[in-house]
C-alpha cells in the first residue's frame, strides 16, 4: 500500500519536579497545530523514553508529544521504593499535572499499557483516547517463566540497535528495580481493567510479537467497550521502535476518526481502512 508522507519532528529535553524529585521528559520542540490533542507516550518495563523516540518524532509534527521517563527510569530520579502499577499510574497523573495537561491521548507499549490502563480507569476524565501497543500481560501466560521465554523469543526479532537501547536502560534502572517491577507487572491484572475503560481505544499488535499472541490481542479488544485492533505484519513486540512509521500512521488515522466512530463494529476512516493492509 502507499503510505502518505511522514515528516519527522524534533524533540527537546524538559524537566519538572514531581513529589519533590526531578522527572525528565522528551517533548515536542515545535508548537503543535491548533486544536491538536496532547499525546503522551508511556514506556515499558525495563526501558525508558529512549525507545519511544522514533514514534514520538513521527508524531511530533501533528501533536504536542510528551514522553516522560517514569520515576526510576532513564534520567528521572529514583524514588526511595519500587513503584507498583497503581503507584506508577499516580506518578503519571501527577506528571500530567506538572506539565499542565488536563486531558490527553495516551500511547503505551508493553508494561506501559498496564500503567496507562490504570490511569484510564482511575481518572477517566483525563484520557481522551488510548492506544495500547503490545499490551501485557497475556492472562493465559501469566507465570514468570512463560513471560521470560516469550521475551527471549522476541529479542532476536527486534532491530539489533534495540539491544543497545535496552542495555543502557537496564543500567539506569538497575537489577533490583527491574526484578521488583517485573513482579509488579505479573501481579497486575489488566484484563480486569479493560472492561472499565471508557476511552475509545486502538489495540496494536506486531504480527511476530511472542509476548502478545493474536488470541490475547483479540480478547483484549473484545474486553474493551470501544476498541478496534490493528496488526502490523513482520513487527515484533516494540512496534514503537521497530515499526514507527506504520504505527504513527495508524495512530494518526485513529485520532482523525470522529469519536462516535471509534467504537467496536463501526466504520473506519479511509486512512485507517487503508491501514488494514497491515491488519490481520
Amino acid at each position: 500500500m502507499q503510505e502518505r508522507s511522514s515528516p519527522v519532528g524534533q524533540l527537546k529535553s524538559w524537566w519538572t519536579v514531581v513529589d519533590g524529585r526531578p522527572m525528565y521528559a522528551r517533548v515536542s520542540a515545535e508548537p503543535a497545530p491548533t486544536g491538536a490533542p496532547p499525546l503522551v507516550l508511556v514506556h515499558g518495563l525495563i526501558v525508558s523514553s529512549r525507545y519511544m523516540v522514533p514514534t514520538a518524532q513521527r508524531l511530533a509534527p501533528y501533536y504536542r508529544v510528551c514522553v516522560p521517563d517514569m520515576p526510576g527510569y532513564g534520567r528521572s530520579v529514583d524514588p526511595p521504593q519500587v513503584l507498583n502499577v497503581a503507584e506508577l499510574g499516580r506518578a503519571l497523573a501527577r506528571w500530567l499535572d506538572a506539565a499542565g495537561i488536563s486531558r490527553c491521548v495516551l500511547l503505551a507499549n508493553s508494561f506501559g499499557c498496564q500503567v496507562a490502563a490504570e490511569l484510564a480507569v482511575r481518572q477517566p476524565e483525563r484520557v481522551e483516547r488510548l492506544i495500547l501497543a503490545g499490551p501485557t500481560v497475556d492472562p493465559h501466560a501469566h507465570g514468570a517463566f512463560r513471560q521470560i521465554v516469550h521475551w527471549l523469543r522476541d529479542v532476536p526479532r527486534e532491530p539489533p540497535s534495540m539491544a543497545l537501547v535496552l542495555a543502557r536502560d537496564i543500567l539506569d534502572i538497575g537489577p533490583r528495580r527491574a526484578v521488583r517491577t517485573f513482579q509488579c507487572m505479573l501481579q497486575d491484572r489488566i484484563e480486569l481493567k479493560l472492561p472499565r475503560i471508557e476511552a475509545p481505544t486502538l489495540v496494536v499488535r506486531g504480527a511476530r510479537d511472542s509476548s502478545v499472541p493474536q488470541r490475547w490481542a483479540e480478547e483484549a479488544t473484545r474486553l474493551l467497550p470501544r476498541a478496534r485492533l490493528a496488526v502490523i505484519p513482520g513487527a515484533a513486540h516494540t512496534v514503537n521502535y521497530n515499526s514507527s512509521r506504520r504505527l504513527a500512521l495508524l495512530v494518526r488515522a485513529f485520532l482523525d476518526d470522529p469519536l462516535d466512530e471509534a467504537a467496536n463494529g463501526t466504520a473506519d476512516s479511509p486512512l485507517l481502512a487503508s491501514a488494514r493492509g497491515w491488519t490481520g
